[in-house]
């Protein structure tokens, strides 16, 4: 078993999302009465409890650093960062500090999309077939009807991690949109819910192309700009460009370390934006305020109410028990402390970001954290939501939420390290490199070449051989190659099938395989 370079995101999505938030009922919710109001005097009180669980996260080693901002009644109440923006540097993380906030994109980019609907440059219910022809999905009656509704709702049908696959192998935003029309549909269309970074990334591009510019450019314009967020962007180069930004940052020895950058430009819309804590307080602003900011309307309020509609079930959280469901790029819930909208993002190379939304009282609150995995947005979210509407908190919630990453994770690991911890006793020898080497196709893939060298074999995939794998010889046709950057123990199976004439005649590639797309025939006959 081989877990690909956003396994953990990818898993935590599927299992968090639609196993743990299964479609039975959920556990019987405490029957409270929610205030439509808060007090600034609650609010207040909370947020000096809150610093202090922030602070002892932090002093702990929970993560390395995290950011926090806070709105209450159109007043950004809050602003600070805690800790170091890289493990070993004295430069401390503060409300300005430029964080990647991974798939914390989707609502700022249904934010974006809804800026568009209000100049009536597209519904939600345009169709992706008259902004972008050139698109398919596999079947062509889903491909007929499909909306930027469907896709930002993620119900078109395609499964969640197609196209994350070939982001990971070096393909760029248009092939790989290009290719998910090779991709079978996991669900009838509009049946079923797959949560999917291409699949929300094409919607947004669709929607971007009704005023002729690129979306990067589309979603300055439109939300960026107009609320003076000018740290945030949605291009990879912008954000390096920044001194004060936060390092990414994984567990290796039971240690913080920042090992690996993440480029996310391929999927901007869904998880490629950067931005600061001081800058996402004021999008909570425009949010909060049904389309007004700074007492002028920006955006038109049914074109964002749209947006917070539940549409997909998500069942129930795991930790708090609140029926949930997902609207157009956001998670709608029903808790113990009333409606709420909010969005989690992750990146397994290390980053986590969430928002929590109170729309009835006004109340939202964005943390940014430079590590995973890990629990502590989600944890203090809930924290300081016990603490504004009840004076208290009677639960460890990060450690409730700590607790379901290390239980969903530490095992799948140790189990896949373990298939291939030890090979057969005796293996079965290999044959001749050249029994191996060549060239094998297929078109969702495209090219892989495998290649004898000094030390054996050498796999090449993605555009002209952007990815290099080691093969480790394992038993007979089965070759191990270790593609996972911040895992780079963690095997991955590369299996040859050999024709009649005793050379392979196709490979499969385990970490391109999630979605049976991963065999490729022999091309070089």
């Amino acid at each position: 078993m081989r877990l690909p370079a956003d396994w953990f995101v990818r898993r935590w999505k599927s299992w968090v999302v639609l196993s743990a938030m299964t479609l039975a009922p959920g556990p019987a919710l405490a029957q409270t009465v929610t205030p439509e109001q808060v007090t600034p005097e609650q609010v207040t009180a909370a947020l000096s409890k809150l610093e202090q669980q922030a602070e002892a996260v932090v002093a702990d080693g929970g993560v390395p650093a995290l950011a926090i901002g806070v709105v209450h009644d159109d007043e950004v109440v809050y602003l600070k960062g805690f800790g170091l923006r890289e493990v070993g540097k004295p430069e401390a993380v503060d409300a300005d500090t430029v964080f990647q906030i991974a798939s914390l994109s989707k609502p700022v980019s249904s934010t974006v999309v809804a800026a568009l609907l209000s100049e009536g440059l597209v519904s939600w219910d345009s169709r992706i077939v008259d902004l972008d022809p050139a698109f398919r999905l596999a079947d062509p009656y889903p491909t007929s009807q499909l909306t930027i509704r469907d896709l930002f709702a993620h119900r078109s049908g395609l499964p969640g991690t197609a196209g994350d696959d070939l982001e990971d192998i070096g393909y760029d935003r248009t092939e790989i949109l290009r290719r998910l029309r090779f991709v079978a549909p996991s669900s009838s269309f509009r049946a079923g819910y797959s949560y999917s970074n291409f699949g929300l990334t094409e919607g947004a591009v669709a929607a971007a192309k009704s005023t002729g510019k690129a979306w990067e450019d589309v979603a300055e314009e439109k939300l960026y700009r107009p609320l003076d967020m000018t740290s945030t962007s949605s291009r990879h180069a912008d954000f390096v460009k920044h001194a004060n930004r936060a390092a990414l940052h994984v567990k290796i020895g039971g240690a913080w370390a920042a090992k690996v950058q993440r480029q996310p430009d391929a999927q901007a819309p869904a998880g490629g934006i950067s931005s600061t804590v001081r800058d996402l307080v004021q999008w909570v602003r425009l949010e909060l305020g049904n389309g007004v900011y700074g007492g002028k309307t920006l955006i038109a309020a049914d074109a964002l109410d749209q947006t917070h509609v539940p549409l997909m079930t998500r069942g129930s959280n795991p930790v708090t028990g609140g029926a949930s469901f997902y609207g157009l790029g956001w998670n709608v819930e029903f808790g113990r402390h009333g409606l709420s909208w909010g969005h989690a993002g992750a990146f397994s190379v290390g980053a986590r970001s969430l928002v929590t939304l109170f729309p009835k009282q006004k109340l939202g609150i964005v943390i940014l954290v430079n590590a995973f995995p890990t629990g502590v947005p989600e944890g203090l979210s809930d924290s300081f939501a016990d603490l504004v509407f009840d004076g208290r908190v009677d639960k460890d919630w990060v450690k409730s939420w700590n607790t379901v990453f290390d239980g969903l994770f530490g095992p799948a690991v140790a189990a896949a390290k373990a298939t291939y911890a030890t090979p057969p006793s005796p293996a079965t020898p290999a044959l001749p490199n050249g029994a191996y080497a060549g060239r094998y196709s297929n078109d969702f893939v495209g090219d892989a070449v495998v290649s004898g060298a000094e030390n054996g074999l050498v796999l090449q995939v993605g555009p002209d051989g952007a990815r290099s794998y080691p093969l480790t010889h394992f038993d007979r046709d089965l070759f191990l190659a270790f593609p996972n950057p911040e895992m780079p123990d963690m095997p991955s199976a590369v299996r040859f099938a050999i024709g009649p004439d005793g050379k392979a005649s196709a490979v499969t590639i385990e970490s391109l395989d999630e979605n049976h797309l991963g065999t490729l025939r022999r091309a070089d006959r």
